[in-house]
């Protein structure tokens, strides 16, 4: 058996009524106690939570990555709570992620963590499209304005050095080698700041000694010199009456790629404004090297 209701206008009416606001609402409404923005104002703040909780996951999560160096590159969970100001449950979520992520992976008993392929992937996009000259045309446009003197940047090729960018200086007294320039590493300051930064046997070492003309012990001992003081000097070594000053520049895998030099004439160039000029292509190099992922060694 089916049972009816008879809905008439007046029960219609109603029954509209009853579906409007609750007395306890329409009471809020008429006080003014009651607005409707509230509900929303308490919405958009759930969100920004949600939001702001997700950006300090991202945070903790670069924070874990940093930690690791090429000196630790392999860290076990205790030694990361040392690093990163976070909990040992937090850590560990984050740790998971990361490694579902390959952007870490693990191994060994304790557990030990190290960068996993998701880093060498974008580190090789990164490299892969990095300009270094543009990089550094900053850098050599402030060297170039408080030295008045030439300033290049030289890229290690194998054997030799090739000059990748140049700002020449504007006196009428000056020395340029221009974009492209190629000399062997052996030879001037620029050279011998990547030489005695990188890493070579003793063989190697007379092997370069032989190329620039110079006796074994004689060139070791210069090696050895620009080591110590951290940059390279020449004096009348490629042209008459020209001295250069010239730091190494490190890469991201703390290798020297290159080096950063001012060049100029003896005449305005004495040791005392050397030493001045070096000290400002150290902090100029740092800058670089940190820019290009590296820094010094």
């Amino acid at each position: 058996m089916y049972h009816y209701t008879d809905i008439t206008p007046e029960k219609s009416s109603a029954r509209k009524k009853h579906f409007g606001p609750g007395p306890g609402i329409a009471k809020m409404e008429s006080s003014g106690r009651y607005n409707p923005r509230h509900l929303m104002d308490s919405r958009d703040r759930m969100n920004n939570d949600k939001s702001d909780g997700s950006v300090r996951a991202v945070d903790r999560a670069l924070d874990i990555l940093a930690a690791f160096s090429p000196a630790d590159f392999e860290l076990t969970a205790a030694e990361l709570l040392k690093r990163v100001d976070l909990s040992r449950p937090t850590l560990y979520r984050l740790l998971h992620t990361l490694e579902q992520k390959n952007f870490l992976v693990s191994s060994g008993d304790p557990q030990r963590f190290r960068l996993g392929p998701a880093i060498a992937k974008l580190a090789h996009v990164w490299t892969s499209t990095l300009d270094v000259a543009s990089l550094a045309m900053p850098t050599i446009k402030r060297i170039w304005g408080e030295t008045g003197e030439t300033v290049a940047l030289f890229l290690s090729d194998g054997t030799a050095r090739v000059c990748a960018a140049e700002l020449p200086s504007t006196q009428p007294l000056s020395f340029k080698r221009g974009v492209g320039y190629r000399e062997s590493l052996s030879l001037g300051a620029s050279g011998r700041a990547i030489l005695a930064f990188s890493a070579m046997t003793e063989a190697e070492e007379k092997s370069w000694a032989k190329a620039a003309g110079k006796d074994a012990a004689s060139y070791a001992m210069e090696l050895k010199q620009t080591r110590k003081r951290g940059y390279a000097m020449s004096r009348d070594e490629l042209i008459e009456g020209a001295v250069a000053v010239a730091v190494p520049l490190y890469a991201p895998d703390r290798t020297v790629m290159g080096s950063l030099g001012v060049f100029g004439p003896s005449v305005r160039l004495d040791q005392q404004r050397m030493e001045g000029i070096a000290s400002l292509l150290q902090q100029a190099a740092q800058e670089v090297s940190r820019a290009l992922g590296g820094g010094s060694a």
